[in-house]
């Protein structure tokens, strides 16, 4: 069965090809912070973290379904679409982008503990059939370790992998050493709960071994 990745996201890509799924994938063409402002202006409220990141999931894995059902209409598995957001003490903590904004960042979170909220919708495309869909929320608390020194924190920010990540660490990379403990489905720090995947993709009626390459 094909599986359709609607992100680039290097670590979501990696974390499925570990679980033994070699996706295809298909960047989604949505602007994020354009969706949330006229959500937020519409209901006149700020959307809490793990809305936020539903609603993206959500409208990232329906555009790609939507033009994957146009263009390649024999298309026939799943789209898988994802989004990722780091809270600490209710404040959202994006990608830093800049390293002193990742030195700063560091700094007041070690030690501490914040929630990474990850996003996920699925789409069961079949030639024929009306597109059907399954969205959940995982979330996973991550503790940085007390005693991460300036000296790391420096070496790790010049490293530039904190630059471009939710929250400007890792767990399954460089920054994995600085954490202390997660709380709740690990895969949910890389980029997607793998166990809230399968359980969505079990609502959809598909077998998560028949999504492995090769089946």
């Amino acid at each position: 069965m094909r599986v359709l990745l609607a992100s680039t996201s290097p670590a979501r890509l990696m974390l499925l090809r570990q679980a033994g799924i070699v996706p295809e994938t298909l960047a989604p063409d949505v602007d994020e912070e354009s969706v949330i402002a006229a959500v937020e202006a519409a209901e006149g409220r700020t959307l809490t973290p793990a809305e936020h990141v539903l609603l993206l999931a959500r409208r990232k894995a329906a555009d790609v379904a939507a033009r994957t059902a146009s263009e390649d209409p024999a298309f026939d598995g799943i789209v898988v679409g994802g989004d990722s957001m780091f809270e600490l003490d209710g404040e959202i903590l994006g990608k830093p982008y800049t390293p002193e904004a990742a030195t700063q960042r560091w700094r007041a979170m070690r030690g501490r503990t914040g929630v990474l909220h990850s996003g996920h919708s699925v789409y069961r495309l079949r030639p024929g059939a009306d597109p059907h869909e399954a969205h959940a929320v995982a979330e996973a608390s991550v503790t940085f370790a007390a005693d991460v020194t300036d000296a790391e924190i420096a070496a790790y920010v010049g490293s530039g992998e904190p630059l471009h990540v939710a929250g400007a660490f890792t767990i399954d990379s460089l920054g994995g050493p600085f954490i202390a403990r997660v709380e709740g489905d690990p895969s949910t720090v890389v980029g997607m709960s793998l166990s809230t995947l399968r359980t969505l993709v079990r609502d959809l009626g598909v077998a998560w071994p028949d999504l492995w390459t090769g089946s």
